[in-house]
């Protein structure tokens, strides 16, 4: 399934939404202004919240936790791979099949895989704006952890945006 995620330029927090190939809205991504750390809220296009993306605070290298709503069960921890060759984040997610994300950041052009099989893409050549750009999901059943974790890696490697923080 292809989506395509636009952000929010001149919105307080990190906004993001996110398009279906139909081009509707599929998903809302709220971010909490006014927060210590990141928080942001995944949401459905009713506004009912799936999961919750939070910075953790006080440690060696950027992490963000994410998380069901209720009762807040952990559904992955993304942070950068250390000493690798190049820029490579890593989606733990529980039991044995993390998630590996390599590319190029700043151009928006990197892929997911799980155990080197691409499970999506990202690439922004499809788009013309600056703040969008297309996400192909191979597996529907990861949906929601691909694009959160788009988001996550989006903030990290864009940190000194414009937006009002």
């Amino acid at each position: 399934m292809k989506y395509y995620m636009k952000q929010r330029l001149f919105s307080i927090g990190n906004d993001f939404r996110i398009f279906d190939e139909n081009n509707e809205e599929a998903f809302y991504v709220d971010g909490k202004a006014f927060t210590i750390g990141d928080h942001l809220l995944f949401q459905d296009k009713e506004r009912n919240t799936l999961c919750e993306i939070r910075q953790k605070l006080l440690t060696f290298r950027p992490t963000y936790i994410i998380r069901e709503p209720k009762p807040g069960n952990q559904l992955a921890k993304i942070r950068k791979a250390l000493m690798t060759f190049r820029d490579t984040f890593i989606i733990d997610v529980p039991g044995p099949n993390d998630i590996t994300v390599t590319g190029k950041w700043v151009e928006h052009e990197y892929t997911f895989k799980r155990n080197k099989k691409v499970i999506a893409t990202v690439s922004k050549k499809w788009f013309r704006q600056s703040d969008t750009y297309g996400i192909d999901i191979v597996h529907t059943g990861d949906t929601i952890l691909v694009l959160a974790s788009a988001v996550v890696i989006d903030i990290m490697c864009h940190k000194g945006r414009s937006n009002i923080r």
